[in-house]
């Protein structure tokens, strides 16, 4: 582990954040946790998925 994380961990731990801050993370990380079940269960849908031209690699002029 990177010295500089131990050092976040250790302000992190002396001066925690607020709740409203610690809920706003918890709700981003569920609407990451929602947003990749659907995609699990129900499937990415093809209006999404965009067309390739020229195949995998981008080719400049």
């Amino acid at each position: 582990m990177n010295p500089m994380w131990l050092m976040r961990m250790k302000r992190w731990a002396q001066n925690p954040p607020s709740m409203r801050q610690v809920i706003f993370i918890l709700a981003i990380v569920a609407v990451c946790f929602a947003l990749y079940a659907i995609e699990t269960w129900i499937g990415w849908p093809d209006w999404a998925t965009p067309n390739r031209v020229g195949g995998s690699r981008m080719i400049r002029p």
